[in-house]
């Protein structure tokens, strides 16, 4: 049996966790929400890192199936924690690339991609200006925010939520098994994790752990509810909100297989159960104390 396995130049992995921002691409910050109910302290840091009161949001609601009505009360709930200016974009297939989009992203600081489901998102926006731009505000230090769909599609590999083999919709994510959870292109945000929103309320460890397993290179980081983690420029994140992030690390993790019925085994695969203040390092897979 094979594994979906893709490869990444470990060039991360060479670098110390204390290095400066100036070592790594991306000057920017990630603000990552699992979804749920947004608690006072996360938005008031995403409003914080992005400016405070020169902070310039612009919310891109379309993996709502409500996109507008999604934008005005995001837009309301940015503006409340001290934002200086939050804008939205209703985009389609044909205006994406417009250019008053494009410039709208050009002169914001921040980003914050809505929830609803995230294929309409990487569906829209892959290939894009408008991503590029996104990109772009990222490696000059701006805030990328999002949650549930817009926490999902931040990571290089992204969960889209399908299942390739149950097909028991009453009964999801019922094993720990490969080639069962699908994944797709995301964003790029984060290349040293996959990450899974709405984590343990909604019993979610079966579906990340499968992907770990296929993917021991990469992190599986799931978020719960009213819980974010903060990514800062040198590859280190620290957790808020109210519940609690599960990071599955099997980088050193040994005899990796499959028995007769599909099933995965590992040995000494690590996971760590992180809450409000905890901080934890990209690179070398470990808490920071």
């Amino acid at each position: 049996m094979k594994f979906r396995l893709f490869l990444f130049l470990p060039v991360l992995a060479l670098m110390s966790c204390d290095q400066k921002p100036s070592s790594f691409e991306n000057q920017g910050h990630l603000m990552i929400i699992g979804g749920g109910k947004r608690t006072s302290e996360i938005m008031q840091t995403c409003v914080d890192v992005a400016g405070g009161s020169d902070a310039r949001f612009v919310i891109i609601p379309q993996a709502s199936s409500e996109p507008l009505e999604t934008a005005l009360y995001q837009q309301e709930d940015i503006l409340k924690y001290g934002a200086g200016e939050v804008s939205y974009l209703m985009l389609d297939s044909n205006n994406v690339d417009d250019a008053t989009h494009l410039e709208q992203i050009k002169n914001a600081t921040a980003i914050f991609f809505s929830g609803g489901d995230q294929i309409r998102l990487t569906r829209l926006l892959l290939g894009t200006k408008l991503l590029d731009e996104i990109n772009e505000l990222y490696r000059r230090g701006g805030l990328i925010s999002g949650t549930s769909a817009g926490a999902a599609i931040q990571s290089e590999l992204m969960i889209t939520g399908e299942e390739l083999l149950n097909t028991d919709v009453d009964r999801s994510y019922g094993t720990i098994s490969p080639n069962n959870i699908e994944l797709v292109q995301g964003f790029g945000f984060l290349t040293e994790a996959i990450i899974d929103q709405h984590h343990i309320k909604r019993r979610r460890n079966n579906r990340l752990m499968s992907v770990v397993l296929e993917q021991p290179e990469l992190l599986g980081i799931g978020i719960d509810e009213s819980t974010a983690i903060l990514v800062n420029p040198n590859r280190t994140f620290e957790v808020l909100g109210d519940a609690t992030v599960i990071v599955y690390n099997a980088r050193s993790a040994r005899n990796i297989r499959v028995d007769k019925l599909g099933n995965f085994a590992v040995d000494d695969m690590n996971i760590d159960l992180l809450m409000s203040g905890d901080r934890f390092s990209l690179i070398t897979g470990e808490r920071i104390y």
